[in-house]
Order: structure tokens, then C-alpha cells, then sequence
């Protein structure tokens, strides 16, 4: 096993030559502190409901998150989604028509999307039959010169399982590794955060859209280092995340059972779709899952994919990339009642 290089490299060596020479946007008010402001400085209107820009810093916002992640406030950056977040990370690290990122195969196809939009190469490491990395074929892999990134997915997404032994793939790769934990809270693991202080290489995103069940805020959150924090608050865009959805994750952050509340909903739901499965005779496996969502082969995909979208049941078709499969995720009562309604009549 290869020692982690980072622990004695600059992320410098890293960062595009012209992103280390970028100066960021700064709003003047957001970096000073002011009693009464009479505010002329950034031509908006004085009329009307939300009519100022908002902080461009989140500050309100990463000091509750620090509190409940037990991270500097200087440790988070906010994005509008973690899709901006990804797009960010790779215009930060890889220089196009240059660099390229690493990925498992099947996982979240934004990787891919926003790599290729930057002229990026994409190279994956395919997952075996339980949708596992195959360690030997990551370390291969991982030996191209010309890759900066690794997006590591757990819980993956499509396939529900969660990938063991995080350190293994921080200490074996001689870049950024990107954990994605947009469902860490499905999972009953311990979040990567706790590897921060270890790690200088390594950035964990996770998201209000699914376990807090505000996907239409658009809130999604990285935790990282100071340094490639400053980075990505250099490369943003300055107000990035607005103000009716900050106050709306704010607001619900003041909800203590929110959360709890929403995961222990939908593992009881979980539970109750995967035995209700068992006795469906179109489907042919059930995958784990660590997530909120379950990916299952049939018998006939076509056939009951097209059937679902008759009744307007919407799922996520993952044939042919993977062979006779839909993701499905978990509803509430009524709306799992009529899937599994639907699944007994084929």
C-alpha cells in the first residue's frame, strides 16, 4: 500500500496555475460589520420583499452547520446544490484538455456531465457483480498521471451499497477525493468528516435534498480543508445561494426532530417495500441498499417499466448500463401501496 503523499504535498501542486492566480469577488458588505446600514452600494432596489442581494458568505448558515458537524465554519463551503459544488472542484483542479477524473462504474452521472463540459477525460473503475470496487483495479487505474480527481459515491447512487474502507482510496490516490455523501444518513455509518484532520486530500459533500427533504432549496455543502475551502469560495460565483433558501435550511435546522424524523420515516417505509418485494414474481434481485432508494432487476423490464409509466409510477430505468435494473425510490405509504399494487397484478 502506497503511503498518502498529500499528507506532505501541497494542494497547490494541484490547483490550475490560473485559478492560484485568481483574485475572488469580494462584497465589501459581507466582509465588515455594520449597525444600521444605509445601503447604496450595489445598485438594488430600497422597494419590495427580497430585495437585497444575499451574504454571500453563508455566514449564518456555516456556523449552524459547524455546531452540528463539529467543523470550523471555515471548513464549509455552501453551493447552489452539490452540483455546483462538483463543477466547481473540477474547474479548480483540472486544467482542460489536460487533466481527467476517476469514477466508479455505475455511479452519479453529474461527474462525468460536468468533467466533460470542462474538456476533461473521464476514466472509471468498473464495480463486480455487488457493485463493489475491485481494490487491485482502483490501484491500476489510479496509476494515470493525468488524473486529478477521484469522486468516490457512498451511498452509491444508483446502485444503494456503501463503499468500505474510505482510508484505503484517500491513502492510495495522489489527488482530491471526493466523497459523496448525499445519502450518509440512510446508511447508519460514520460520515468522512471525521477524516478531515487526517486527510488534506479529501472533500465531502453532502445535501439537504434527501434526507431533509428540501431538494427544491437547491442546498448542498462542502467539507473540507481551509485551504481548498478558500479555493472554492475564490471560484464561486458571489451570491450563489439565495436568500429565501438560506432562511428556509436556517429555519429548519431550528427543528430538532426534523431530520430523525425523516429517516426513521423512511427506513420504516424501506423496510416495508423490501418485504413486499420478496413476493413479487417479476422481480428477479433486490440489492442492498444503504440509501433511500432500491435498485432491483425484473424479469421483463421493458415490459413493467412500460407498465409503471402507464399508471404515471415514475422510476429511474438503469437497463441497458445495468441489465434488466430500475432504481426505485421510497415514497410514502400511499404511494409505495400503489407500486406494490402495481408490481403483484404483472
Amino acid at each position: 500500500m502506497k503511503s498518502n503523499t498529500m499528507k506532505n504535498t501541497s494542494i497547490k501542486t494541484l490547483v490550475r496555475e490560473n485559478i492560484l492566480q485568481l483574485q475572488p469577488y469580494i462584497s465589501f458588505r459581507d466582509h465588515n460589520e455594520f449597525n444600521a446600514p444605509v445601503m447604496l452600494d450595489a445598485n438594488e432596489s430600497p422597494f419590495g420583499e427580497c430585495n437585497r442581494y444575499p451574504d454571500s458568505t453563508q455566514k449564518k448558515l456555516k456556523n449552524r452547520l459547524s455546531g452540528l458537524k463539529n467543523v470550523s465554519p471555515s471548513q464549509i463551503a455552501i453551493g447552489n446544490g452539490s452540483d455546483e459544488l462538483i463543477d466547481l472542484i473540477i474547474k479548480i483542479f483540472c486544467e482542460p484538455k489536460k487533466d481527467a477524473i476517476l469514477m466508479m462504474n455505475p455511479s452519479f452521472a453529474m461527474y462525468a456531465f460536468y468533467a466533460t463540459i470542462n474538456e476533461n477525460k473521464v476514466l472509471k473503475v468498473d464495480l463486480d457483480e455487488n457493485f463493489e470496487i475491485i481494490k487491485d483495479n482502483f490501484l491500476k487505474a489510479a496509476e494515470d498521471p493525468s488524473l486529478k480527481i477521484f469522486f468516490l459515491c457512498s451511498p452509491n447512487n444508483p446502485t444503494g451499497n456503501s463503499v468500505d474502507d474510505i482510508e484505503f482510496y484517500l491513502q492510495n490516490f495522489n489527488g482530491i477525493v471526493v466523497v459523496d455523501e448525499a445519502y450518509i444518513e440512510f446508511s447508519g455509518k460514520k460520515s468522512s468528516i471525521e477524516l478531515l484532520d487526517q486527510y488534506s486530500n479529501l472533500i465531502v459533500l453532502q445535501t439537504f435534498s434527501k434526507a431533509w427533504g428540501i431538494a427544491g432549496a437547491r442546498v448542498g455543502m462542502a467539507y473540507a480543508s481551509e485551504e481548498i475551502i478558500r479555493l472554492i469560495n475564490t471560484v464561486k460565483a458571489p451570491y450563489n445561494v439565495n436568500v429565501l433558501s438560506q432562511e428556509l435550511i436556517l429555519k429548519t435546522l431550528d427543528d430538532e426532530n426534523r431530520l430523525q424524523d425523516n429517516v426513521r420515516n423512511i427506513l420504516e417505509e424501506r423496510t416495508w417495500l423490501q418485504e413486499q418485494f420478496k413476493e413479487i414474481k417479476c422481480i428477479s434481485k433486490v440489492f442492498s441498499t444503504d440509501a433511500n432508494f432500491f435498485l432491483i432487476r425484473l424479469e421483463n423490464v421493458d415490459n413493467v417499466y412500460g407498465k409503471m409509466l402507464e399508471e404515471e409510477i415514475l422510476t429511474s430505468r438503469r437497463d441497458p448500463a445495468i441489465s434488466g435494473c430500475i432504481r426505485i425510490n421510497v415514497g410514502n405509504r400511499e404511494e409505495n401501496e400503489k407500486l406494490i399494487n402495481l408490481l403483484k397484478s404483472i
